[in-house]
C-alpha cells in the first residue's frame, strides 16, 4: 500500500555540530547508548522501615534526644569561658551503645588539630616560580601571631556519671569518646556531667564562626559565643555515629533536646540567646520589661535598650555580674551573644492569626549599627518568617533574633549573627551605602531562614552542605524578591554559567570538606537548580506543594538527600531522577544547540500542485554565473539564433503537466484507503508549514528545550519540549514543529529568557545572529543584571571569575 510522503527541502544551510560531552554511564559492551533517564535506585539507599520509598519517615523512624543543663560564665577581662553541664542522653535507637561521641569544636583552633595542620597556604601569586617567593599578607601574620600567643581549645575535666563515678574519655582531634560504665540499651537514658573551659578567639584575627570583637575607641568587646560547649554528635540510622572531624567547611550534625542555660556576665551586659528569657525580673529593669510588653503589639520595633542607654553602658564597666537564665525546647543547638554596647529592639509577630503563639522578633546591635540596623534588621526578621512560613511551616519558637557582630553571617536556633554596619563620617555622623543596606536585609533573611533549614529541618551539614545552604539560598531569593523585586536577590540560572562550564568543580553530592569551591557548589548551583525546577520544569503549584510537603514531613527530623529527592518526586507526581542525576551527581552543564532547521512540504502526488511548486523552487535558484556573463557579453544562444527550429519542449518547461502525469495521479488516488484520502485532502486544504529542527546537547546535561518561534507577521510564540525528548539519544534529537499556513517561521531561539543556565547562547538562534553582551540584553529587556550573592561576604559579588569562587558564602572563612 502506498503512503503519502513528505519531501525535504532546506530552509537554510546546515551548521556544523560539536561533539557532546559524554556523561558517566553504566559500562556497555555493545553500542554507545547513555541513559540519562536511568533511575536513581542504584545510587540511593534502599528504602526501609526508617525511611520509606516515598521519601518520608518510616514507621520505625527514630532519632536520639539530648537535654542539656548548663551553667556558664564569661570572664570578660581574660576573654575566657568556663562552664559545667549535666547531660541527659536518651537512646531511641534499636542498638545498645557502649560509648558516646561528643563534638569538641573549639579544638579546631589547637595547633595540632587536623584542620590546622592541613591548612593550605593561598599565595597572592598565581604561580610560584623559584625566583619569586610566596607573599604573606598582614592578615596571615595576624592570624599566626594570635594562634601562637594564645592557648586554644578545650580544657575538660570532671567527666562523671550520675552516681559521681569517673567516666573514661578519649579525645580524638575535635571529637571526644566517653566510655559508659554500663552499656546503654535501647529505650534507656543515661546522665553524665563535666566541666569545660576555653579561651575565646578573636574572630577577625582567626576567621572563625564566632568569637569576640574588640573596639579600640571605647575599650569594649562584643562576644558572639557559638560551638562553645561539648555537644553530642548525632547517632543516625544511616551512618551510626556521625563522627567526622570538624575541619571548617562541613558544619554540624546535632540532636534535638531541651536546654536550661544560666549565663553569668558583667552586670552591665545585655545578653541575646537561643530560647526565652526565664528571669526577666532579675536582669531587666521595670522600664525594660514594660517596653518589651509594648513591643508585643507595636507596628514598628520598640527599643528595649535605646542608643543613649547603650552609650552610658559603654562608658562604665563593672566588676559585678548578672546571671541570665534561658530555656529552649526542642532545639538542636544553643548560641548566645553578650556586650555592654548592645542596643536592643523588638517587635511582636503574630503568625497564623491568634492560634499560633506570639513570636518576638528582636535585634541587638552597637552604635556602629546605627540607622541601618534600627530601620531594617528586625523588620527583615519578621519578613523572613512571613515568607518562609508560606513555603514550609509556621515558625515554632518564641523568639527570632538578629545580632550584630564580627561574623559576616551565621545561624543557630532562634539567634543569628550578622555583620553589616554603618560607616563613620568625618563629621561624626554615620551613614550606609545602598550595597550595605542590601547586604543587611539579605544576610538577615538568609540567616533567619536557616532557623527553618537546617535548625528545624535537621539535615546533616557535616555531610551535605547543599541541603541547608542550597535550599535556604533558594528560599531567601523568594523572600528577597517579595521584599523588593528591584533589588538583585537570590540566584538566577544565568548567574552560574561561568561555574557550570568551569573545570574547577565537583558534583554537588560531594562531602562538604572535599568540595573545591563551596560557594557555587553548595549555595549557587543547588539554588539555581531549584529555581529551574520550580519555574521551568514543575511549575510553581507542583513545586510549592512538594517542597512544603518535604518541610513538614521532616520538621524536627533528620532528612537525607534521598528523602528530599523522593519526596519531591512523590508529592509532585513527576519522575525527576534525570534532574537529580544531572544537576547533583555530575558536573555536566547545559548547552543545547539548534543546529539546523528544515522546512518540509507535502508531496501531494497531484502534478498540478507539485510541479508548480517545483517550478517556483527552480525559479528561486540563482542564475548560473556562466549564463550571466555570456549575456553580459551579448552572446546569443543557439536556440535564439535558430528560432524556426523549435518544438513543444522549447515552449514548455519540464514542469509542464501532461495527461500522463494526471493519469498517474488518478491511479494513485484510487489506490488510497478512505482514511488516507481524507488525511491527504485535509492536509491539502490546511496547507500547514512543517519544520524539522535538529538539536544537539553539547553540555551533556539533559534539560527541557524552551523555544521562541518568531513568525513572518512579527508575532512570537513559546513552545516547551520536556526533557524526555532526550531519553533515547541525549546527544542529538530532531523535532517536528507544525505551524499554520499564515504563520511561516523566520527565526527560532532556544531558551530566550536564559532560564536553564545554558552556557552558550551563541548557538541558541537560527538563523545565527550577532549576540549582544548579557548586560546589553538586560538593558533592552529593562531588567537589571543579576548578581549571584556571596550573601555573607558582599552582596555585590558576581560569579564572574574563578578566583572569587573559593570564598565561603556564609561569611565564615574556613577554620
Amino acid at each position: 500500500m502506498k503512503k503519502t510522503v513528505l519531501t525535504l527541502s532546506a530552509f537554510v544551510l546546515p551548521l556544523a555540530m560539536s561533539s557532546a560531552v559524554m556523561a558517566s554511564s553504566v559500562e556497555q559492551t555493545k553500542g554507545s547508548y547513555v541513559d540519562k533517564f536511568r533511575q536513581l535506585d542504584e545510587a540511593l539507599p534502599t528504602p526501609n522501615v526508617y525511611r520509606s520509598a516515598a521519601g518520608e519517615p518510616g514507621e520505625k523512624y527514630w532519632q536520639q534526644r539530648v537535654n542539656y543543663d548548663i551553667d556558664v560564665k564569661l570572664d570578660e577581662k581574660k576573654r575566657r569561658i568556663t562552664g559545667s553541664q549535666s547531660i541527659e542522653y536518651k537512646n531511641n535507637s534499636p542498638h545498645t551503645l557502649k560509648y558516646l561521641w561528643l563534638q569538641l569544636d573549639q579544638n579546631i583552633f589547637k595547633s595540632d588539630s587536623i584542620a590546622e595542620t592541613t591548612k593550605t597556604f593561598k599565595s597572592t601569586l598565581k604561580s610560584l616560580p623559584a625566583q619569586k617567593p610566596a607573599k604573606l599578607s598582614l592578615g596571615d601574620l595576624r592570624r599566626q601571631q594570635f594562634m601562637s600567643d594564645n592557648e586554644l581549645g578545650y580544657t575538660i575535666n570532671g567527666v562523671k556519671d550520675e552516681d559521681g563515678k569517673e567516666l573514661r574519655v578519649t579525645v580524638v582531634d575535635t571529637l571526644m569518646r566517653i566510655d559508659l560504665n554500663e552499656p546503654l540499651k535501647p529505650g534507656k537514658e543515661v546522665e553524665f556531667s563535666m566541666n569545660f573551659a576555653f579561651n575565646i578567639v578573636e574572630e577577625d584575627a582567626v576567621g572563625a564562626r564566632s568569637g569576640y570583637e574588640h573596639f579600640e575607641e571605647d575599650g569594649n568587646d562584643i562576644f558572639l559565643i557559638a560551638q562553645w560547649f561539648p555537644r553530642l554528635a548525632a547517632y543516625t540510622d544511616y551512618e551510626a555515629w556521625t563522627n567526622k572531624p570538624f575541619l571548617g567547611s562541613g558544619e554540624f550534625t546535632l540532636e534535638f533536646g531541651d536546654y536550661d542555660v544560666e549565663i553569668t556576665v558583667p552586670a552591665d551586659h545585655i545578653v541575646s540567646a537561643t530560647g526565652k528569657l526565664d528571669n526577666a525580673s532579675k536582669v531587666l529593669t521595670s522600664t525594660q520589661r514594660k517596653r518589651l510588653k509594648e513591643a508585643e503589639t507595636s507596628k514598628r520595633p520598640v527599643f528595649i535598650v535605646n542608643a543613649e542607654e547603650a552609650l552610658e553602658n559603654e562608658k562604665e564597666g563593672t566588676d559585678k555580674t548578672k546571671t541570665w537564665h534561658f530555656k529552649a525546647q526542642n532545639v538542636r543547638d544553643f548560641a548566645w551573644a553578650s556586650s555592654r554596647k548592645f542596643m536592643w529592639d523588638a517587635k511582636g509577630y503574630q503568625q497564623g492569626g491568634d492560634v499560633q503563639p506570639l513570636v518576638m522578633a528582636m535585634s541587638f546591635f552597637p552604635k556602629e549599627g546605627g540607622d541601618l540596623w534600627e530601620k531594617y534588621s528586625t523588620e527583615s526578621v519578621v519578613h523572613t518568617m512571613e515568607v518562609y512560613s508560606k513555603y514550609s511551616f509556621d515558625y515554632p519558637y518564641p523568639t527570632a533574633q538578629s545580632v550584630n557582630g564580627p561574623v559576616g553571617g551565621m545561624e543557630y536556633p532562634m539567634i543569628t549573627f550578622n555583620g553589616p554596619r554603618t560607616k563613620l563620617q568625618d563629621d561624626g555622623t554615620r551613614t550606609y551605602s545602598q550595597s550595605e543596606k542590601r547586604f543587611l536585609i539579605g544576610v538577615v533573611i538568609h540567616e533567619v531562614g536557616h532557623i527553618y533549614f537546617p535548625m528545624i529541618v535537621n539535615s546533616d551539614e557535616r555531610q551535605w552542605t547543599w541541603m541547608d545552604e542550597g535550599l535556604n539560598s533558594f528560599l531567601d531569593g523568594v523572600a528577597g524578591r517579595e521584599w523588593d523585586p528591584t533589588i538583585p536577590w537570590g540566584v538566577e540560572p544565568r548567574d552560574i554559567v561561568s561555574y557550570m562550564k568551569s573545570e574547577n568543580q565537583v558534583p554537588v553530592m560531594t562531602q562538604s570538606d572535599s568540595v573545591l569551591r563551596l560557594g557555587p557548589n553548595a549555595y549557587t548551583k543547588p539554588s539555581a537548580a531549584l529555581n529551574i525546577l520550580r519555574e521551568v520544569i514543575l511549575g510553581r503549584d507542583l513545586f510549592d506543594f512538594a517542597f512544603k510537603e518535604y518541610a513538614q514531613r521532616w520538621k524536627y527530623k533528620r532528612p537525607t538527600p534521598a528523602d528530599f529527592f523522593r519526596t519531591m518526586e512523590e508529592a509532585s507526581g513527576v519522575d525527576l531522577d534525570w534532574f537529580w542525576r544531572g544537576w547533583f551527581y555530575t558536573t555536566d552543564h547545559v548547552d543545547i544547540s539548534l543546529d539546523k532547521v528544515y522546512q518540509l512540504r507535502l508531496d501531494t502526488k497531484n502534478p498540478d500542485i507539485d510541479y508548480s511548486r517545483l517550478r517556483d523552487i527552480e525559479a528561486d535558484k540563482p542564475t548560473s554565473l556562466f549564463v550571466e556573463r555570456n549575456r553580459a557579453e551579448g552572446k546569443k544562444t543557439w536556440v535564439e539564433q535558430n528560432s524556426d527550429v523549435t518544438d513543444f519542449y522549447d515552449e514548455n518547461d519540464r514542469f509542464t503537466v501532461t495527461n500522463k502525469e494526471r493519469n498517474a495521479y488518478n491511479k494513485f488516488l484510487k489506490g488510497l484507503e478512505p482514511w488516507e484520502r481524507k488525511t491527504l485532502e485535509r492536509a491539502l486544504e490546511e496547507d500547514k508549514n512543517y519544520y524539522v529542527m535538529e538539536f544537539s546537547n553539547l553540555g551533556g546535561l539533559v534539560m527541557p528545550i524552551l523555544l521562541e518561534l518568531t513568525y513572518e507577521d512579527g508575532t512570537k510564540e513559546e513552545r516547551y519540549i520536556p526533557a524526555e525528548i532526550w531519553r533515547r539519544n541525549y546527544k542529538n534529537v530532531q523535532k517536528l514543529i507544525v505551524t499554520d499556513k499564515n504563520k511561516p517561521l523566520v527565526s527560532v531561539t532556544v531558551d530566550p529568557g536564559w532560564e536553564t543556565a545554558d552556557v552558550d547562547v551563541e548557538n541558541n538562534n537560527y538563523p545565527r545572529r550577532i549576540i549582544p553582551s548579557r548586560i546589553e540584553v538586560f538593558k533592552k529587556k529593562k531588567s537589571k543584571a543579576k548578581v549571584s550573592r556571596d550573601i555573607m561576604q558582599d552582596i555585590k559579588t558576581e560569579l564572574k571569575s574563578d578566583d572569587k569562587k573559593d570564598q565561603k558564602d556564609d561569611g565564615e572563612e574556613q577554620q
